[in-house]
């Protein structure tokens, strides 16, 4: 493992669809100068947890992997952590240990609200987050890019159910970073066409700006970060840098305005607030970091 944090890529949609190879084959080349070793990825299913074909998606995306990928001949393994009290319970340590060998840890289609509440406070949440500490990559996908934010998103609750327009709290996975960020896939879909928009996930533009005015101190004290389809954003700590791969853009909404930026600059972390740089094992329990270091 690495004395840095890992990067974080973040995917607006697409997590299988033809353009991401490009970006997947970029992550895996500079995993592979960095270290020197083989990818390995760790596929977990707690998003789709609650589907009773949670192994097929996630299978899914390790079928393109293992193709698409061949090159860099991917370990991949999937990770059936489920259901909190189940026999496949995110607090199970024989799936936990799943973790500690993977350079790359993937989270992706499901339910938002799900992966928050099966994942909060859980065993493979910690060594999540001990093996990103240690140099592990994250891959961010759908409802899991939703359920990483300080405060997400609950598309289906919202969008399906028909549910009053709220938030849920969120992993807020960057918050040991300094920063209070809300992800937003799907930014820009289209999916609707001219009879319904279905931008900002699906909940339309006058939706979405009901919701940021409901937000705990508004854009005073959360950054929005929209992410269009097919097009990823790269988080890398180590560096404190970020930036923008793919046909689209992402959208940086907070205090003082809006910004839209493009492929191929490489930007502070500090576009999202006061980033602060940790020690590998700060914010982890001794116990997991001893067990992944």
């Amino acid at each position: 493992m690495s004395d840095a944090p890992g990067m974080v890529l973040l995917l607006g949609s697409g997590e299988t669809a033809p353009g991401a190879q490009k970006i997947y084959h970029w992550l895996f080349s500079r995993l592979r100068e960095q270290t020197g070793d083989g990818i390995r990825v760790a596929i977990l299913e707690t998003p789709a947890g609650f589907e009773p074909n949670s192994d097929f998606v996630a299978g899914q995306v390790g079928a393109y992997l293992t193709k698409r990928l061949q090159n860099f001949r991917p370990s991949v393994h999937i990770v059936p952590a489920r259901k909190k009290g189940t026999a496949f319970s995110p607090d199970a340590p024989e799936l936990a240990e799943q973790l500690y060998d993977a350079n790359i840890i993937f989270l992706g289609p499901g339910s938002p609200t799900y992966t928050v509440r099966q994942l909060r406070d859980s065993l493979v949440w910690e060594t999540l987050r001990a093996c990103h500490r240690a140099g592990a990559m994250i891959i961010l996908a759908s409802a899991a890019t939703l359920a990483f934010s300080r405060q997400t998103l609950p598309i289906y609750e919202i969008y399906k159910v028909g549910e009053d327009l709220h938030w849920k709290p969120g992993l807020d996975f960057f918050a040991d970073f300094g920063l209070a960020l809300n992800f937003v896939p799907h930014w820009n879909n289209r999916d609707g066409g001219e009879v319904l928009d279905t931008s900002r996930c699906y909940l339309g533009q006058t939706r979405f700006a009901q919701l940021v005015e409901m937000l705990p101190g508004r854009l005073r004290d959360h950054t929005l970060v929209g992410i269009d389809e097919n097009t990823a954003l790269i988080i890398d700590p180590a560096s404190h840098a970020w930036q923008v791969m793919g046909p689209g853009g992402v959208t940086i909404q907070d205090g003082y305005g809006e910004a839209v930026y493009q492929t191929g600059v490489i930007r502070p972390l500090t576009d999202f607030g006061a980033f602060t740089p940790l020690t590998p094992a700060a914010c982890s329990s001794m116990s997991v970091w001893s067990l992944v270091a």
